[in-house]
């Protein structure tokens, strides 16, 4: 029997990822009362039992201590039962607004703010998040992406890369990312703003990426940032770390940020070390302003 327990924070597509373990053939229950947890899972490994694969979902909506859920999952591994814990995260600020959006209270702070709630959960979830299998952070994971990550684990059974690596682009004059573990500040490059013929377009486009790059010092900028992440990488896997977000800033995240972003990210990508991801916040962030 393949038994994995889905946890991790409220709003953090726990009930998407049951959802597609389902289709995958999961037997899926969500939520047992703690004192069930245990027979649930001994009656499951019955050797009569026609249940091969089941997803068990945990998380704080219930009223129950989740350091008991903690302990009980350790006795179960103690015991023998194999268990594989698939926790997912996502960064508070992409929490918050997706409460807003949905205009649902958070469970454990339901006539208070979000934050305080996603704090209190935070804290509650800290243990067995490190004793977690797998952490997928879903902060700029869109759906299909969610199931081929869940998919490439539970059907085709590929390593996992456990540190995924987000490289973002952004403008300063709309903040720095807040999520950011790196920042770089690239404003020392020529700037293709001011070349009409280059003004509407962005790092996307090769005209673009021509100007920036044929510029020596962003060539040699390239080389030792690179050189520097892939001396970092594998430190943060060897600590466990599960995500590191390199943030590139530019002053509006139009040209050159986006331009040595994709240059990061082709150099980085394919390693096999860790996952890999681009998003450029503020590519169109004067069309979205106006």
């Amino acid at each position: 029997m393949r038994l994995v327990v889905v946890t991790g924070m409220s709003g953090g597509g726990k009930s998407t990822a049951q959802k597609m373990l389902e289709d995958f053939g999961f037997y899926c229950v969500d939520n047992l009362p703690v004192s069930l947890i245990e027979k649930f899972v001994e009656m499951l490994a019955e050797p009569n039992s026609e249940i091969t694969k089941v997803a068990l979902g945990l998380d704080v909506r219930t009223d129950q201590s989740f350091l008991e859920i903690t302990q009980i999952l350790r006795k179960l591994k103690k015991s023998g039962y194999e268990m594989e814990i698939l926790f997912m995260d996502c960064n508070d600020e992409s929490l918050i607004k997706r409460y807003k959006e949905s205009r649902r209270f958070h469970p454990l702070s339901p006539e208070g703010r979000i934050e305080d709630g996603v704090s209190k959960e935070r804290e509650i979830l800290e243990e067995i998040k490190k004793e977690a299998d797998y952490v997928i952070d879903t902060s700029n994971l869109l759906t299909r992406e969610l199931k081929e990550e869940l998919n490439g684990i539970f059907v085709e059974n590929k390593e996992y890369n456990s540190l995924m690596v987000n490289v973002i682009s952004f403008g300063f004059k709309y903040g720095i990312p807040s999520d950011a573990d790196m920042v770089f500040d690239v404003r020392f490059l020529p700037n293709p703003y001011y070349i009409d013929e280059l003004k509407p377009l962005t790092g996307n486009d090769k005209p673009v990426r021509d100007f920036v790059m044929n510029c020596d010092e962003a060539e040699v900028f390239m080389e030792k940032l690179t050189d520097m992440v892939r001396f970092l990488i594998p430190n943060y896997v060897k600590e466990g770390k599960y995500r590191l977000v390199i943030a590139i800033g530019c002053t509006g995240g139009q040209h050159r940020s986006v331009t040595l972003a994709n240059e990061l990210y082709e150099r980085l990508n394919g390693q096999g070390q860790y996952g890999i991801k681009l998003f450029h916040r503020d590519i169109d962030g004067d069309r979205r302003r106006r």
